[in-house]
């Protein structure tokens, strides 16, 4: 996260002198150092980030692709005069252990057209879906399987 705010620093400064180099990293470090004392951040969390970073990388690049496949779905079926949606609400659990994985998988599924997240209590989500078609294999989407690697301890 230090190494974070410090290229942020640098690329809102334009420029790379030693003098911003220098206060770039003694502002870093008391940002650092604000978000460790004040909102609960540990050092660890850098370690994990960086240990899963090609898994998280996958991720969102898996993203990306299922937005585009339902961009294209979605576009069909409001296009498609023949075609009647059947909205549903769908209600699944998952075996997902931290909050991480839990809220970034329903970001995802909001994130991805012609579903939105309704509500996430403990391990239990709702679902609206444009289509009852979209909410089949909700609960063992790939964003499920990708977010269960990330989570386990290698």
């Amino acid at each position: 996260m230090f190494v974070l705010f410090f290229l942020v620093w640098i690329v809102f400064n334009g420029q790379f002198t030693l003098e911003i180099a220098l206060f770039g990293i003694a502002i870093s470090g008391a940002m650092y150092w604000f978000i460790c004392r004040f909102f609960d951040y540990k050092p660890g969390y850098d370690l994990f980030l960086c240990k899963k970073a090609p898994l998280l990388i996958h991720y969102l690049i898996t993203l990306v692709i299922e937005i585009l496949k339902a961009n294209g779905t979605v576009f069909q079926m409001i296009y498609s005069a023949k075609y009647e949606p059947e909205p549903a609400i769908v209600h699944f659990k998952t075996d997902l252990q931290t909050t991480f994985a839990r809220v970034l998988l329903a970001n995802s599924i909001t994130l991805t057209p012609g579903t939105i997240t309704v509500s996430l209590e403990d391990d239990v989500y709702t679902v609206h879906c444009l289509d009852k078609e979209l909410a089949k294999g909700i609960d063992s989407s790939v964003f499920v399987k990708l977010l269960e690697r990330i989570e386990r301890k290698d």
